[in-house]
């Protein structure tokens, strides 16, 4: 397995964890105001996929999906899944293509800036892991039993032995 593969497979495996810890949650619960991340459990959810579909369209150089509204945590493992399969997918196709220096146009920056496939990606995994650690404060303090401790090691000895 290679580092990229470690990196996809915890990344999205870790994040599905924690929103699969959350779908008994109540709405009161799922958008209780704490002093982290984007405030609430919900709200955080929402900033990471948004960030892994976004990120996504700019290295396609498509239009950015407009996904608006309030999402259940169900409907929320539905677009984490969609966009990470999408999403690391086009990281496999970067690597084995040897394509993870080449550059893409980030529109959405002002002006217009090149970045590296490789750094993209990376950033979009570093971010995820810097959020989750937020979800995990939130969990702890609603209080939440068994909320996971997220390490990539354990990740991989439960998964790949």
């Amino acid at each position: 397995m290679t580092i990229l593969e470690r990196l996809l497979g915890h990344d999205e495996a870790a994040t599905r964890e924690l929103l699969e810890l959350c779908l008994p949650l109540n709405d009161t619960d799922f958008d209780r105001e704490f002093d982290a991340g984007w405030r609430t459990l919900r709200a955080t959810f929402e900033h990471m996929i948004f960030n892994i579909e976004t990120w996504t369209d700019l290295m396609l150089a498509r239009p950015i999906r407009n996904i608006k509204g309030r999402n259940s945590a169900s409907e929320l493992l539905a677009r984490l899944e969609e966009s990470y399969t999408e999403f690391a997918a086009l990281a496999r196709r970067m690597e084995a293509g040897g394509r993870l220096n080449d550059k893409w146009i980030d529109v959405l920056d002002e002006p217009p800036q090149e970045k590296s496939f490789g750094g993209a990606i990376a950033h979009v995994i570093t971010h995820n892991m810097h959020h989750r650690a937020e979800l995990q404060h939130m969990l702890h303090r609603l209080p939440l039993a068994n909320v996971p401790e997220g390490d990539l090691m354990g990740w991989e000895m439960r998964h790949h032995g």
